[in-house]
């Protein structure tokens, strides 16, 4: 649950019913034929309308992260009434900061909190993204790992380094 609780935060805070489910509960999972013999599922979404029919189904690793972008044009498209997008992915790409250092990253990630410390440890000004709740920054780390959902990704003047890779950060300054 708090889990749940912390992703529809992160995804503005969504109003619908989200279930988890994990081994040794693991009945929905097996129902939905995601369930893995070694007890755990890989990372599934299913999306359910109001009549509880199955409209969107993506399965992924259970490493990656889905594209939240993705997600709501699937909910939009399902209940239009009920999301709300306020910027296309592409308009809020436009908005994301352009010059200097720029940090994309999640409060939480082990990586960022390192790139955090050692960026002011060398008094490298930045400017941080996080790429849940700005519009279109989940969309731009994507574009700049190739599809994965990888933090922090920091655009250090135009270079840009994923993860934090302390040898790349080090040459850039």
């Amino acid at each position: 649950m708090p889990c749940l609780k912390a992703w529809a935060e992160r995804l503005g805070g969504i109003s619908y019913p989200l279930l988890s489910d994990f081994w040794p509960h693991g009945a929905a999972a097996e129902q939905y034929g995601v369930l893995r013999a070694e007890g755990h599922s890989e990372r599934a979404i299913f999306i359910i309308d109001k009549d509880g029919r199955i409209q969107y189904i993506d399965v992924h690793d259970i490493d990656d992260q889905p594209d939240n972008d993705l997600l709501f044009a699937e909910l939009a498209r399902i209940d239009p009434q009920n999301v709300r997008l306020e910027l296309s992915p592409e308009e809020g790409m436009k908005n994301l900061p352009q010059s200097g250092v720029v940090m994309y990253c999640t409060p939480w990630c082990t990586d960022c909190k390192l790139a955090r410390h050692w960026l002011k440890k060398n008094n490298v000004p930045y400017t941080e993204v996080d790429i849940f709740t700005t519009p279109g920054a989940e969309r731009q780390v994507r574009t700049w790992t190739g599809g994965a959902l990888i933090t922090p990704v920091i655009n250090f003047k135009g270079k840009i380094v994923i993860d934090f890779d302390l040898p790349k950060l080090k040459a850039l300054i």
